[in-house]
């Protein structure tokens, strides 16, 4: 098999003098015929694509060095490549490379760190369905402080066996059994330096298949770089897994979930397995804020194909603080609303995610739109029972007329005026966790808003 060193000469011509040889034994000839050809390259393209190659080593260190040191875009995909060592001799010969393409190359780890390796300006990584252990996730991330996109598809994950430190619970750990600990409170003694060697004594990283023999996760620092993470394709079913995610990268901005079998967007994973409850023993306002808290700057969210069969899960999404782009098909919930067309299942959507300004990669959701989408849900749950109602309360009406109005929530005054009691007068709204169905509003009646006044 080729070296990348090789590859890169069949593909981009002969050296110079390699060319003057050949020349020289072609005057020997005494018969020639002349075809016009491209002359050899000099250099080596910022955009060195080998991807197919058989490529399995890196080649002449030297060599390597003086024809790839400006390269930026390194694509790989599809080689022999199963030694991160050859990885790393290839990476140290191109100071300027931002992007890398490792994809379908057997890397599964674990990662012995190079004694020197530079790696500043490497922004975009591709590890798609390399088989990637997450021992070497951690070591990766600390290898690469400029890493901002991270790509992790199609690796057969079932858990994310990664978080960070908590100084705290180091410092109280205690030597009980994993399991008996939440995530963040891993004790130090089952941390990263004791499981990386065990990894390495097998010589690869085990993955879990169930929740009764997953290991703690390997502890590491967050990274503050990593803005986009792809994992499209794995197994991950439970969202505490997704959170742990959130914690090792919290200026996340763009999670892709694509194809991954997601059933819920519940924190009771965790405490199930760790803690021994029943999901009605964790309080709902804790697990709210388990959900969504370690995304706060997440404004990309792609679920689609995933096994989510609940309004109430999309309700859940409204609370992502930044959250403004989702993608939601292909849920079994749809096949349950199937007496609803698609546009009206998009007004639904729009209706329930008031911060969503872009669903399922159509166009921006205007003003008109948003109105049309509230006024169609109103007239959907007019004459559904209550328990099929969505669980909406005044404050979260002040939250959305807020946007509208530009009146501040926490200076507005509602009144609510049913049509057929006009006479009786106004009757304020001024419980906020008051559900909004048990006014039994309908079409024809009025919302009032009043501006509370400051006095001085």
């Amino acid at each position: 098999m080729p070296t990348l060193l090789e590859a890169l000469e069949e593909k981009y011509g002969l050296e110079p003098d390699e060319k003057e040889e050949h020349e020289k034994e072609e005057e020997a000839v005494l018969v020639s015929i002349f075809v016009p050809k491209l002359p050899p390259r000099q250099s080596t393209p910022q955009l060195l694509v080998l991807n197919d190659c058989n490529i399995d080593r890196a080649g002449e260190p030297e060599d390597l060095k003086k024809k790839c040191r400006i390269v930026k875009e390194l694509d790989l995909a599809q080689n022999k490549l199963n030694n991160w060592n050859e990885v790393f001799v290839i990476l140290s010969h191109m100071p300027r490379v931002e992007f890398v393409n490792l994809s379908l190359n057997h890397l599964t780890g674990p990662i012995q760190e190079p004694p020197v390796t530079k790696m500043d300006n490497l922004r975009n990584l591709v590890l798609n369905n390399t088989k990637l252990g997450w021992c070497s996730v951690e070591t990766l991330l600390r290898l690469l402080p400029a890493l901002e996109e991270l790509h992790l598809s199609l690796n057969e994950y079932t858990h994310v066996l990664i978080d960070t430190i908590d100084p705290t619970a180091a410092e109280g750990a205690t030597a009980s059994s994993p399991t008996a600990t939440a995530p963040s409170e891993v004790p130090a003694a089952t941390s990263h330096t004791k499981q990386k060697e065990d990894a390495d004594d097998d010589g690869k990283e085990q993955q879990p298949t169930t929740a009764a023999n997953e290991p703690p996760p390997y502890q590491t620092a967050p990274h503050d770089g990593v803005r986009k993470l792809h994992l499209t394709g794995n197994y991950i079913s439970e969202w505490a897994e997704i959170c742990r995610i959130g914690r090792v990268f919290p200026q996340l901005e763009a999670l892709v979930l694509a194809d991954c079998p997601l059933r819920n967007f519940y924190f009771y994973y965790t405490f199930l397995l760790c803690r021994s409850l029943k999901p009605s023993d964790v309080d709902e306002k804790e697990n709210a804020e388990e959900s969504h808290k370690y995304f706060r700057n997440l404004k990309l969210l792609n679920l689609s194909n995933a096994k989510i069969d609940s309004w109430e899960d999309i309700d859940r999404l409204a609370e992502f603080p930044s959250l403004c782009n989702v993608r939601l098909q292909y849920w079994p919930l749809w096949a349950r609303t199937d007496s609803t067309t698609e546009h009206e299942r998009r007004q639904l959507l729009i209706a329930r995610l008031p911060n969503i300004s872009i669903l399922n990669g159509g166009d921006t959701i205007g003003a008109v739109e948003r109105e049309d989408s509230e006024r169609a849900f109103i007239r959907h749950y007019l004459d559904k029972p209550d328990a099929e109602r969505p669980r909406r309360t005044v404050s979260d009406l002040k939250s959305r007329l807020e946007r509208i109005f530009d009146v501040p929530a926490a200076r507005m005054r509602l009144y609510y005026v049913d049509q057929d009691l006009r006479d009786l007068g106004l009757e304020e709204m001024k419980y906020p966790h008051k559900v909004l169905y048990s006014y039994n509003i309908r079409s024809g009646d009025e919302i009032i808003i009043e501006r509370k006044v400051v006095k001085s």
